[in-house]
């Protein structure tokens, strides 16, 4: 059977396969039901202007449902990063944790009525320009369908952390013990008393280790590149509140320098440890690199008490063991992959050129 669909009066031959549904959206197309999805659907409810969310996992808030561990708390205060229109009930602590975190974001769905499409992952969008709207083409659903959803806007909220980064390491597949993802870690406790190679510095990575600590495992921490690590707090106040203040009346290069002066201070030198800091200060290098510091939450004590081993670049792994770029080689039972993530937008946006107006202005990226 062809599928024909009537655009703006007009009859216009589908391109895509028979079995494609065809829905008109008359408010935006949203892309993601994580919180800024979520938050960008109830900002334009609140207005009147109705919207869909299309969601390729089977709950809002996937990452944090599904691709997190256990000990995971935000790690910045809850008041920067409550959504509109509704704060975090009062006797959330400072920092919740990962499941009072998804159950805000739940009573924040309910209490707007969102009620996302659950199991539709986005193939492809584009913009005609023929008939100057956004056509979403999906697939999931119960009979694994495909649905070709139209609107004149389109928002993409799927974030920077929809698919896991996996490094090419030589050797990899010899290792003979079990490898795997932080998004596949939950906890510790099947790690106990095996010594556990991490492979990554950022956030995740740090905390899992300091995670095998309280487990009584053997964690090693790979520090291939530079890295910047500040308190969480300093002198009872976020980092990250003091910063934002301080960056409303001086340059970043001096809230920088202010911001480890003061770390050196609270962790002392964290060169010592093997944690060496890059050139640019923290926040100038977020600013021009994408690279967001580490902020402390006790992996930095495990590590000076040698709790937590640090070694530099990975070189190569061996059967149950791995060689390092300044010769070391040690034995390890697992490795977890703190390697990150990356956005999949590339995959399936295809916008026609920055110089169309029509689709450019109908088009929004949410980070």
């Amino acid at each position: 059977m062809e599928f024909v669909t009537e655009t703006l009066g007009k009859r216009v031959h589908d391109p895509y396969v028979e079995e494609t549904r065809f829905l008109m959206i008359p408010g935006p197309i949203i892309v993601g039901s994580g919180p800024s999805g979520l938050a960008t659907a109830a900002c334009l409810k609140s207005r009147d202007i109705p919207s869909l969310i299309l969601e390729r996992s089977t709950c809002i808030a996937s990452l944090w449902q599904l691709k997190t561990y256990d000990r995971l708390r935000l790690h910045l205060p809850k008041h920067f990063c409550e959504l509109p229109l509704m704060p975090f009930p009062s006797s959330y602590p400072t920092y919740p944790t990962k499941q009072q975190f998804v159950q805000y974001l739940e009573s924040y769905a309910e209490h707007f009525d969102l009620k996302p499409v659950f199991n539709q992952t986005v193939e492809e969008a584009k913009f005609d320009r023929r008939c100057g709207l956004w056509r979403v083409r999906t697939t999931g659903g119960k009979k694994d369908e495909t649905m070709e959803y139209v609107s004149r806007w389109l928002v993409v909220a799927t974030g920077e952390n929809a698919e896991e980064v996996m490094p090419e390491i030589d050797g990899i597949a010899d290792f003979g013990g079990s490898i795997l993802h932080t998004s596949s870690y939950k906890s510790g406790e099947i790690f106990s008393e095996k010594k556990v190679l991490v492979v990554g510095c950022g956030n995740s990575g740090m905390e899992v280790c300091l995670d095998l600590c309280n487990f009584n495992a053997l964690p090693s921490l790979v520090v291939r590149d530079s890295v910047h690590v500040l308190p969480q707090e300093m002198l009872g106040i976020s980092t990250f509140g003091i910063s934002t203040s301080l960056l409303k009346w001086f340059p970043v290069q001096v809230v920088d320098r202010f911001l480890l002066r003061m770390s050196r201070l609270v962790l002392g030198d964290t060169d010592r440890l093997g944690l060496v800091r890059p050139k640019l200060g923290p926040l100038e290098r977020k600013i021009k690199c994408g690279k967001t510091p580490v902020l402390d939450v006790g992996t930095l004590a495990k590590i000076r008490s040698g709790h937590i081993k640090v070694y530099p670049e990975l070189k190569r792994v061996m059967h149950y063991s791995a060689e390092f770029v300044d010769g070391r080689v040690d034995n390890f039972d697992a490795i977890i992959l703190a390697t990150g993530y990356k956005s999949n937008v590339p995959m399936w946006l295809k916008v026609c050129t920055m110089s169309d107006d029509a689709s450019t202005s109908s088009l929004f990226l949410i980070p």
